[in-house]
């Protein structure tokens, strides 16, 4: 795509574009103001259209530069060729090409996930297609299809998982037709619309419940994860070199799980949380189940880390059957601390740091309707705040004073006094009324 750009030692607009594998820059005497701008934009974008006909010809647009004999010292009917007649690879060769340059910055887990979807869906679809043909009907053809593939226990697939793939999709074209000069129909097409995650929080009450009625070696596991929020990775990954209960404190360093490959999920979610009294007491009475030579605070009876599928199939949902609870994932878990620790009234930005969130927007968007403080939208939290700090404005004492043959408002003006004023009143009344001696 070309673009119009500045150079800054002149302040010149150039005109930044790549043709035929090559990238150009080709300048001009046009200073950089809006009009000059709008007119060099208008310009960029003949010259975009031009080379996806394929009928670009460089010294048409250019007939001053150098570029223009290299361009057309080529054959003229290679210069005259269609777009798809330009050589690029198809988007399966890239796709690998872009992977292996991907790899280094990218964890083992999200490393397996994007080479099994682009072997068992993405490829075998579109990968024998050049770059170049890959156009907006072969993407929206494409996720129709995908669309009609069984999902979950043959649920239909989620709009959630349909916009994963099409992203991995978007991002590998964008940058193939980035790099061989092409325009990718990928930037144009929109998101599916998804559904809101799905919170469904524990009250108190049931909290309560829920740690009071589950198995006893389970009970400090339910409860760390009920008052913290932890992921599942990092309560099962939690070692107790990683707990410090004579600071009160423990530290998430690393995750586990059946992909897992140790890190935690970002950066951010390396962090220290404290721990609130109920948190400590069930630390402490994990260590009554601790196996020597097990590193792990949270186990099994054979001493091997707890297991998300095995505590969800054996424990969770039996128990939220016997509690006679609404079925939920235990991710929900979570979701009851971050709502608990809001409605007590904690400061986001603490919360945010305990559940690993790099910034407050999550808490914002996802459980603001759960807290009745963040959720008031009538006023009233404003007001109390003013009026307790701000002294209003009042008629002059001696309009509040003056007789009124309407008792009901002569009590509601007396009631709406400040303490100062009412005794400025009464101290008023005495020095001009002769009290009677008792």
């Amino acid at each position: 795509m070309a673009k119009v750009r500045v150079r800054p030692e002149t302040g010149m607009l150039y005109l930044d574009f790549t043709y035929r594998t090559v990238r150009c820059k080709e300048q001009t005497a046009l200073a950089d103001t809006p009009g000059n701008r709008k007119t060099l934009e208008a310009f960029a974008k003949r010259i975009d259209k031009e080379i996806r006909k394929g009928t670009f010809n460089y010294a048409e647009f250019f007939p001053d530069s150098s570029r223009a004999a290299r361009f057309n010292s080529l054959a003229t009917s290679e210069l005259d060729a269609p777009r798809d007649a330009v050589p690029t690879p198809s988007f399966g060769e890239f796709a690998e090409l872009w992977e292996m340059e991907c790899v280094p910055r990218w964890r083992v887990p999200y490393r397996t996930e994007v080479r099994k979807t682009l072997e068992r869906i993405i490829l075998p679809a579109i990968g024998s297609l050049p770059l170049s043909a890959v156009d907006r009907a072969v993407l929206l053809g494409f996720q129709a299809e995908f669309a009609k593939r069984p999902g979950h226990k043959g649920n239909p697939v989620s709009a959630k998982r349909i916009n994963k793939v099409m992203g991995l999709v978007k991002t590998i074209l964008n940058e193939g037709c980035d790099r061989y000069g092409l325009q990718s129909a990928g930037r144009s097409l929109k998101r599916l619309k998804q559904r809101r995650t799905q919170v469904m929080p524990f009250s108190l009450d049931e909290v309560d419940l829920l740690i009071s009625k589950v198995r006893k070696d389970y009970a400090p596991y339910l409860t760390v994860r009920l008052l913290t929020g932890l992921r599942p990775g990092e309560a099962h990954g939690l070692q107790w070199r990683d707990v410090d209960l004579a600071g009160g404190v423990f530290h998430i360093v690393r995750t586990l799980s059946r992909k897992g490959d140790g890190q935690t999920k970002t950066e951010g979610s390396r962090r220290t949380i404290p721990m609130v009294p109920l948190v400590r007491a069930a630390f402490e009475a994990q260590k009554g189940y601790a196996i020597e030579g097990c590193p792990w605070v949270f186990h099994t009876i054979h001493g091997n880390p707890i297991d998300s599928v095995n505590f969800t199939n054996r424990i969770w949902y039996p128990l939220l059957r016997h509690l006679g609870l609404e079925p939920r994932v235990p991710y929900q878990m979570r979701h009851t601390a971050a709502t608990l620790m809001l409605a007590a009234g904690e400061n986001p930005e603490w919360v945010a740091t305990v559940l690993g969130h790099s910034t407050t927007e999550m808490l914002f968007r996802v459980y603001s309707r759960f807290v009745p403080n963040i959720t008031r939208n009538d006023g009233t939290a404003f007001a109390g705040l003013v009026n307790g700090h701000i002294t209003p404005a009042r008629a002059p004492l001696k309009a509040s004073i003056a007789p009124s043959s309407d008792p009901p408002s002569a009590l509601d003006l007396l009631n709406g006094l400040s303490p100062q004023e009412l005794s400025d009143l009464i101290a008023k009344i005495k020095s001009t009324t002769a009290l009677p001696t008792p």
